[in-house]
C-alpha cells in the first residue's frame, strides 16, 4: 500500500477526489499526511473528516522557504511518507522536499505542459483562444511546472464555452487522472529513463 503526504493550499478537491478513490478500493493507498499552507484552508475539514492527520503553517513560517520546506520534509519523512501530492498546493517546492524524496513528488497542472505553465493554466488557454488544452501530472524538479510528464488527458475548448465551464470540465478530469497514476505507482508500474522521460509499464 502506498503512502501519500498531501500538500495543499485550498479547498481540497483533489484531496477528495483521492480519498474517494481509496475508499472504493480503486487506489491501493494511504494518505498519511496532510500538510497545508493556510490554516483556513477547506482542505483540512476534508481530511480531518477522513481521520488523516493534518498540519497547517502560517505564514511567518514561509517567511524562509528553505526553512518551511525543511519542517515539511521532516514531518512527511516521520510520517513514513512514499510520495509527496501536489494538490492545489500555491507554494514552489524547493530543495528541501525534491532532495528528501527525489523522483517521488507529484504536481498536477490543468493544462497540457508546457503550454500555460503557471498558476492561471486554465484562464491562459481560454483566453489564448486555442481548441484543445487539458489536465498534466508530472513529478515535480527544481524547474517550475518543467518535471517529467507522467501522464496527459486532453480536453477541447468549445466555440460556446465559458471559463467557468471549462473550469469544471478540467477539474472533472483532474479528479480521475490523479487517482488513476497514483495506482501506477502503487502497482509499480511508473519509473524514469536516462533521458529523463517517464515510462508507464504494462499492468
Amino acid at each position: 500500500m502506498l503512502r501519500l503526504g498531501v500538500l495543499l493550499s485550498g479547498g481540497g478537491t483533489n484531496l477528495q477526489a483521492i480519498i474517494d478513490a481509496i475508499a472504493s478500493g480503486f487506489l491501493d493507498a494511504e494518505i498519511v499526511l496532510v500538510v497545508s499552507s493556510r490554516s483556513d484552508a477547506y482542505g483540512l475539514k476534508r481530511a480531518a473528516a477522513a481521520g488523516i492527520p493534518t498540519i497547517a503553517l502560517s505564514g511567518e513560517v514561509y517567511a524562509d522557504p528553505a526553512l518551511a520546506d525543511r519542517l515539511i520534509a521532516a514531518e512527511l519523512a516521520r510520517a513514513g511518507v512514499e510520495y509527496v501530492v501536489m494538490a492545489g498546493y500555491m507554494r514552489r517546492v524547493t530543495e528541501p522536499i525534491l532532495t528528501a524524496f527525489p523522483d517521488r513528488v507529484l504536481n498536477i497542472h490543468p493544462a497540457l505542459l508546457p503550454s500555460f505553465a503557471g498558476a492561471h493554466g486554465i484562464a491562459d488557454a481560454f483566453h489564448a483562444g486555442v481548441k484543445l488544452t487539458g489536465v498534466t501530472v508530472h513529478f515535480a524538479d527544481a524547474a517550475y511546472d518543467r518535471g517529467p510528464i507522467i501522464a496527459q488527458r486532453a480536453i477541447p475548448i468549445e466555440e460556446d464555452d465559458t471559463l467557468e465551464a471549462l473550469e469544471e470540465r478540467v477539474h472533472a478530469v483532474e479528479h480521475l487522472l490523479y487517482p488513476e497514476v497514483l495506482q501506477w505507482l502503487a502497482a509499480g508500474r511508473v519509473s524514469i529513463n536516462d533521458q529523463r522521460h517517464v515510462c508507464i509499464g504494462l499492468p
